[in-house]
């Protein structure tokens, strides 16, 4: 049984950094690829972010590009996700996803989901 556990979210104000953690235990971590996935209110569930698997190869949201950055570390079965220069368009529950791949896919269909944490940006 593989379960994912988010951390990190909070409020902070537009500009402000958070780093948003995610504990993946079960299973085989270093096999899965890895990604964030967020959620506004009345919105769909959206890409932010993936990393794969072995080679670690990312790919980022147009959106995110240049302020997010996803990272991974194998030894602590934990995927990080380090935000930047945050806006208030950024607020949304955030979600860590896993799946048995090497491929990062931009869907949802992801394996694994955690819980979800919130994140909000004031102006």
């Amino acid at each position: 049984q593989v379960q994912m556990v988010e951390s990190g979210g909070g409020l902070v104000q537009a500009g402000d950094p958070l780093t948003l953690s995610c504990a993946v235990s079960g299973g085989t971590f270093s096999d899965y690829t890895l990604a964030w996935f967020r959620q506004a209110p009345g919105r769909d569930r959206e890409f932010v972010a993936g990393i794969s698997s072995s080679a670690g190869i990312t790919n980022y949201a147009d959106s995110v590009k240049g302020r997010f950055t996803v990272s991974r570390d194998d030894d602590k079965a934990t995927v990080y996700l380090q935000m930047n220069k945050l806006r208030p368009e950024d607020t949304a529950v955030y979600y860590c996803a896993a799946r048995h791949t090497i491929v990062i896919l931009t869907s949802t269909r992801y394996t694994y989901w955690g819980q979800g944490t919130q994140v909000t940006v004031s102006e």
